[in-house]
């Protein structure tokens, strides 16, 4: 729960930077690597389970 706290607070952080600083660019690029962090930590929680099906 901690990390969560922390990780908002960068993203927070992040968003801010772009709103101040006008570099729009940014937005998409930290979107893109949060959907691949998740995609990796969704594929490495359900491949114990896929593995026992077969």
């Amino acid at each position: 729960m901690h990390f969560i706290k922390h990780l908002f607070s960068l993203l927070g952080e992040v968003f801010q930077f772009a709103w101040k600083n006008k570099v729009w660019w940014i937005v998409p690029v930290v979107l893109v690597f949060l959907g691949i962090g998740l995609l990796i930590v969704v594929g490495e929680t359900a491949a114990p389970f896929i593995y026992t099906l077969f």
